[in-house]
């Protein structure tokens, strides 16, 4: 749990899920990740270093650089979070659905 309230927390920032959500398109590098966001390449590795703590991102070694992704693995974490109140909440649509159905069936 704590987990994912860190992810969402990391997430809660504007710039952060700007970061976030070029991941979402493919790997890259800070530079490819800054160009075009009004923040310089450090703020954009401090950015991604909240991210990866929150475990949404990884990295790895490319050359001189690294490259960020998003980690499968954080993101699940917080979909199972989100399941559980989707479920709930499928499951009360259904029963509304069955209510309304026995409400209209004409009496034999």
């Amino acid at each position: 749990m704590a987990r994912t309230q860190g992810a969402f927390a990391a997430l809660a920032d504007p710039t952060r899920r700007q970061v976030f959500e070029r991941l979402g398109e493919g790997p890259r590098a800070v530079g490819e990740l800054a160009a075009g966001l009004p923040v310089s390449r450090p703020a954009v590795s401090q950015h991604l270093k909240v991210l990866k703590a929150a475990g949404l991102v990884s990295d790895r070694p490319d050359g001189a650089r690294r490259v960020y992704q998003i980690d499968p693995q954080g993101l699940g974490q917080m979909r199972a979070w989100l399941d559980r109140f989707w479920d709930v909440a499928l499951a009360a649509f259904a029963a509304e659905v069955e209510r309304d159905n026995d409400e209209e069936e004409p009496p034999e």
